[in-house]
């Protein structure tokens, strides 16, 4: 009887042989990861420190200069000295908020200010003064009145352009009603309504009543403008009729549906 085949005898090891356990993992695989986490948070650690360090503690990011513009009436000396940048401090801790303040309070001129930081060593301010639309007379001195009705400096020369602000004094009726304040603002109202031409040659808004706002002109011309109330359309009547009677010394826009003119 034949005796099994090669291939048989093979067949037969295969089967006797026992299973190979799996080989285990090295462990010593997973310690890349975790060492190279811990690696990352002590390079951040270290970033963050470096950065702190930079903008607190070293001497890169310090103040050392201001720059100031938008400046027309006011200096650039008068504006450094009211803000008062706390020089050589970090850049970073610089309170801008507290610079705005003390710039409004101690420079009524400026309208508005944007304090920002001009790294690396700066402080910039960019200044907006306020400009005067009217001016009340005080003595020998004028008081500026900006556009907001804000009362915001004394100078000793009228800058040029600007009317000369008259209103009610004494007992006045109006006066007692509305204050000397609104009928202030009521003066501004219709002065920033006037037309092109007209601003400019007006040197005097009289402020008789809160209803009795008139205006006087160059050459003697006069325009009574009633109350501030229809501003735009008054400027458009007042600027038809003096087109129509370019020689006439009076101009009646009170009541814009029914204007007048005299003195031609």
């Amino acid at each position: 009887m034949a005796g099994p085949t090669t291939a048989q005898r093979g067949a037969g090891k295969q089967e006797d042989a026992p299973d190979r356990p799996p080989r285990p993992r090295p462990e010593g695989r997973r310690m890349p990861r975790r060492r190279l986490l811990i690696l990352i948070a002590a390079a951040v650690l270290l970033l963050g420190s470096g950065v702190v360090w930079a903008l607190y503690g070293s001497s890169w990011l310090r103040v050392e200069q201001v720059r100031i513009t938008g400046v027309r009436v006011l200096t650039p000396a008068q504006v450094e000295n009211a803000a008062d940048v706390p020089m050589g401090t970090p850049l970073v801790s610089v309170d801008t908020g507290a610079i705005e303040k003390r710039l409004r309070q101690k420079l009524p001129r400026i309208d508005s200010v944007d304090v920002v930081r001009s790294w690396p060593h700066g402080i910039g301010l960019k200044v907006t003064e306020r400009k005067p639309v009217l001016l009340v007379k005080k003595g020998a001195k004028f008081i500026e009145v900006d556009a907001e009705g804000v009362r915001f400096a004394t100078v000793d020369k009228a800058p040029g352009r600007v009317p000369l602000l008259e209103t009610a004094t004494g007992r006045s009726a109006s006066l007692r009603r509305f204050g000397s304040d609104r009928l202030v603002r009521e003066a501004v109202r219709v002065a920033g309504d006037l037309p092109g031409g007209v601003a400019q040659d007006t040197r005097v808004v009289r402020v008789a009543s809160y209803d009795a706002i008139s205006l006087e002109l160059t050459g003697d011309r006069t325009v009574d403008w009633g109350s501030g109330e229809r501003g735009a359309v008054k400027a458009r009547v007042l600027t038809a009729l003096m087109k129509a009677a370019p020689k006439a010394g009076h101009f009646d826009v009170s009541a814009p549906t029914a204007p007048a003119v005299s003195g031609s």
